[in-house]
């Protein structure tokens, strides 16, 4: 058994297809089915189950993942904590959820400032599976709603970001200064994918209902902000997001939800049970910027 091998199938188990994973691996589609068949021979069990239009795993494909991504992640601690014994340069592993939001940048931009030599290195990832990363070691620190955040994830809530609506130009909601929540229930919204962004769904949703109504969903999904305002531009649906990401969405003009104001509350996520000196910098960092921009709307918020 080789640790290719492990990390080929990890990265399956995570894109449960063949095409995507071997993209994220670097290598062509033959070669990863060749190396995973490999390791099913060599364990003397089938890890995959295959048809045309699916891959999953077996029962023996879920156990072995635990104990695989356990074994990649503590490679590359090792590997991490050789470097720095030798003196290399230091490295920040940080999932951000979406390029379009501005929060994780402007914090990295004090935290690399501070640490002029750091090598810091962004991972797009939704919530839930930084929260599986984080607990792998395979990220130091993440960024989130973390209403849903397992045990073993910490947080710390930095910024509750004003939730507007997109809507395309010349939209009737382009006269108002704010657009009351219950005024949406006549359009159809845009959902992130659930897998990716469950807990912001949630808090949409749970926003909609409160204002007396359950949101029309648009039956489409996107994986990207920028994917979303393509949908948004060309009229067929709206779409909430937060004011950390309106900029640069061209065709489309963001205003804020009014009646009530709603704000998305952003932590920062880490492993619980390893705080470092450059994770406690990371956080200094996003409760000082916080400070200092007002990012917080009351000082204490429940129910995050």
């Amino acid at each position: 058994m080789e640790l290719r091998q492990l990390r080929y199938f990890v990265t399956l188990a995570e894109e449960l297809h063949f095409g995507r994973a071997a993209a994220r691996e670097h290598i062509v589609q033959s070669a990863l089915s060749q190396q995973l068949q490999r390791l099913e021979r060599e364990l003397g069990v089938r890890l995959l189950e295959r048809s045309t239009h699916h891959v999953g795993l077996t029962v023996a494909g879920a156990a072995f993942l635990i104990e695989a991504r356990k074994i990649v992640a503590q490679v590359d601690r090792a590997a991490q904590i050789a470097r720095n014994a030798a003196g290399s340069s230091l490295r920040l592993r940080v999932g951000i959820i979406d390029a379009s939001y501005d929060s994780m940048p402007q914090i990295l931009h004090e935290v690399q400032a501070r640490h002029p030599d750091l090598v810091i290195h962004q991972v797009e990832a939704g919530v839930p599976e930084q929260y599986q990363q984080l607990l792998d070691g395979r990220l130091d620190v993440g960024i989130g709603r973390a209403a849903l955040a397992p045990p073993g994830v910490a947080s710390h809530l930095f910024r509750d970001d004003p939730l507007g609506v997109l809507v395309p130009d010349g939209h009737r909601f382009t006269a108002m200064d704010g657009v009351p929540v219950a005024t949406l229930a006549r359009e159809p919204l845009l959902l992130a994918e659930d897998g990716r962004a469950p807990e912001f769904n949630q808090f949409v949703v749970e926003m909609c209902r409160a204002a007396g109504f359950t949101p029309a969903v648009y039956e489409g999904t996107v994986e990207s902000i920028r994917a979303a305002a393509s949908l948004v531009a060309g009229g067929r649906c709206l779409y909430c997001v937060p004011s950390s990401c309106i900029s640069a969405l061209p065709g489309t003009i963001w205003r804020p939800l009014v009646e009530p104001m709603s704000h998305y509350p952003w932590s920062i996520l880490w492993r619980a049970a390893e705080t470092s000196d450059l994770v406690r910098t990371v956080i200094d960092c996003a409760r000082a910027m916080s400070k200092r921009l007002g990012w917080l709307a009351s000082p204490d918020p429940a129910a995050r």
